[in-house]
């Protein structure tokens, strides 16, 4: 009687990426990049407690046991966070549904493995300025330069599309309609592209912005570009957005002890939607979130919300390390 070959860890892995993700489920490159990184570390880890080359590890070498430890090294050793940890953890948790359709004879070693559960992250309050802050913010560039407009017209932009810094940096201008209805396309996470309405004063904003800066609207350009003519950068939007807190710290002390980073910007269209009675999925689709549950800290976050309410019814990593492949199987994981 014939039997057939067990295929080796090595096999399952780069069936797992280069079959799988790439060409069957059509995993972004960031997708990807993620999911080969958490297998690197696991490898890695594995390796050293084994004794053995990574190449020469065995499915039964990363089973429960070695990934519970792993996880545990990740959050102790290496400072990673829960979200880092839950993350990883899914993308063992992909190969290992994975390896269960190409070797049904591990499948004890696959249900020990996706038996393992994720942590649960405390939910924090998200941070969010109110109209007035926002109002605020909006002043601080000097609208008097063709920088300063740039920054003005940036900093509206992020603020009423709810766009990631990735997002609004990413626009070029034929992603803009300038007529009715006025509307941005958004190339999201994971290739998802989404529509956004804009509004009328936003698009006389971009407008002039585009005609003062030599934007062709009709061209497949970046609309926000840096000092050099290149699209902005992330590092470049999270700059401009420090300048501006520092200038109205002046006004607002109070402000500059918060942590605002670009995607409080995001939080705080968010915030203004919820606020305006805008409905929880409407508010998800808006902001590009895969689940209903991502956008449910929104609703939980304001007391005054809370109160209306209640008169209504009449009664809220350490460092990363470049590592050299010096294993076949590594240097695999590296090429991909």
């Amino acid at each position: 009687m014939r039997h057939e070959r067990t295929p080796t860890l090595s096999e399952l892995m780069e069936s797992f990426f280069r079959s799988r993700l790439a060409a069957q489920r059509r995993a972004s490159p960031k997708t990807i990049a993620s999911y080969r990184d958490a297998m690197k570390l696991l490898l890695r880890y594995a390796s050293e407690k084994k004794g053995k080359q990574p190449s020469r590890l065995s499915l039964e070498d990363i089973g429960r046991e070695t990934i519970l430890g792993f996880l545990d090294y990740l959050e102790a050793e290496r400072g990673n966070c829960i979200r880092t940890r839950n993350a990883r953890l899914a993308a063992i948790r992909s190969f290992f549904q994975h390896v269960a359709y190409l070797d049904p004879a591990s499948l004890g070693t696959v249900q020990r493995v996706l038996g393992i559960q994720s942590k649960k992250v405390a939910k924090k309050s998200v941070e969010y300025l109110t109209k007035e802050e926002l109002d605020l913010l909006l002043t601080a560039p000097e609208r008097g330069t063709p920088r300063g407009r740039r920054d003005y017209v940036l900093l509206l932009f992020l603020s009423q599309t709810g766009a990631r810094v990735s997002e609004a940096v990413g626009v070029n201008a034929r992603d803009i309609r300038f007529d009715r209805p006025c509307q941005v396309l958004l190339h999201g996470k994971g290739d998802k592209d989404r529509v956004v309405p804009l509004e009328k004063a936003l698009v006389e904003n971009l407008r002039t912005f585009c005609a003062e800066s030599g934007v062709d609207i009709k061209a497949d350009v970046p609309v926000f570009r840096n000092a050099r003519g290149q699209r902005m950068t992330r590092f470049g939007v999270i700059y401009i957005l420090k300048k501006a807190i520092e200038k109205i710290a002046l006004l607002n002390p109070e402000i500059a002890r918060r942590s605002i980073s670009p995607h409080t910007l995001r939080h705080t269209n968010a915030m203004h939607l919820l606020h305006s009675g805008v409905d929880q999925v409407t508010i998800r689709d808006w902001l590009g979130h895969s689940e209903l549950e991502t956008t449910d800290h929104y609703t939980v976050i304001n007391m005054d919300m809370k109160f209306r309410a209640l008169e209504k019814c009449g009664i809220s990593e350490m460092g990363t390390i470049r590592f050299k492949p010096e294993d076949k199987l590594l240097e695999m994981l590296d090429k991909l």
